[in-house]
This record gives C-alpha cells, sequence and structure tokens, in this order.
C-alpha cells in the first residue's frame, strides 16, 4: 500500500516538474519587467507591467495579471522581433488605447512585418480599438493618409465597431495642424 502511495506521489510530481519545464505554465506574477509587457498567462489573462515609487524614491516593477482576455492565446511572451516590428516598448506601463492616436504607431502595427507576423499584438490593439469603437482593419487602411481625418470619416460613416466612442471623440476634437483644414464630425 506504502508502494502505491510512493508510486503515485512520484507520479504526480514528475508530472508537475514536466509542465514547469516544458514552459506550460506561465504567471505573470513570475514575470520580470523585461518580459511582462504583452505578455499572456497560461490562464488568457494578459499581462500588465506596472511601476510603484517607494516613498525613498526608489522605483519598483511589478507584474501583474490583468482582467483583459486575450483572443484564443495563452503562455505566451513577445519576441523581441514583434515588438520592434510594432514599434512598441517592454516598458509599456498597464493597457491603453492611447497608442492608436499616435500616427507612427499606427503605421508600424498596421506594417506587414507586424500586422502579418505578431498576432497577440494585433488582437490586442484589434480589441483595444474595437473598444473605442473602431474598427481596426478599417484604421490599417486608413493609415496612408491623415489618421485623425481618416477617422472621423470612419466614425461618421458607420463602419465603426459598436459601442462607446471616447478615441474618436478625441480625434474629432483634437488640436489639428495649423496647415490642415478643420476635422468636421
Amino acid at each position: 500500500m506504502a508502494a502505491k502511495f510512493f508510486f503515485a506521489t512520484l507520479a504526480i510530481s514528475i508530472l508537475a516538474l514536466a509542465l514547469c519545464v516544458q514552459g506550460g505554465i506561465t504567471t505573470c506574477e513570475n514575470l520580470d519587467q523585461d518580459t511582462c509587457a504583452f505578455a499572456v498567462s497560461s490562464s488568457g489573462k494578459r499581462c500588465v507591467l506596472e511601476k510603484h515609487v517607494k516613498r525613498s524614491g526608489q522605483e519598483v516593477y511589478s507584474c501583474r495579471t490583468s482582467d483583459i482576455e486575450a483572443d484564443k492565446l495563452s503562455d505566451w511572451i513577445e519576441t523581441e522581433q514583434c515588438i520592434k516590428a510594432c514599434g512598441l516598448d517592454r516598458k509599456t506601463f498597464g493597457i491603453s488605447s492611447d497608442s492608436l492616436l499616435d500616427s507612427s504607431f499606427t503605421q508600424k502595427l498596421c506594417s506587414p512585418q507586424c500586422y502579418n507576423n505578431c498576432p497577440n499584438i494585433v488582437d490586442l490593439h484589434f480589441n483595444l480599438a474595437a473598444g473605442e469603437g473602431v474598427f481596426l482593419p478599417k484604421l490599417c487602411e486608413a493609415q496612408g493618409s491623415n489618421i485623425r481625418r481618416q477617422m472621423s470619416e470612419l466614425h461618421s460613416s458607420g463602419l465603426v465597431a459598436p459601442g462607446p466612442l471616447p478615441l474618436a471623440a478625441k480625434l474629432a476634437v483634437a488640436p489639428v495642424d495649423s496647415t490642415e483644414p478643420p476635422i468636421s464630425v
């Protein structure tokens, strides 16, 4: 009887060790600041990098599991090639749609090197854009021209995803370059 218990315990231990060695268990809280941003845990939740400042003034970084789920992705640590191709930074804190307002970022996100080869990053920004009422493929179509104007036109035409539109609203009222005519919505 003791031998059965021993072998059962041994088998469970070996299985657990094998899963850990294969990298099958990613917990955001175990990732460091160089792998946290744009990672997805084994449970399919996105990881976010946070910065805390101690009373001494020392900056401390931590990685935590967000409530945001990745679509059909789990156990994923983004490659350096995708970080570079998509114009991202490993020291990105939190998850925000603000980067979609930056035309140079959107140009890199929509580039074939990023859009066709980095499904995790594209999925994240697709969902961020949709949450703001913007359909990412249409935004990428428009990326060759004035992004602010195109976002405004997409919103006006009804080609945006359903839902709240704070990003589109920001674009409609954002200050424009003095060389461009004002945007009318």
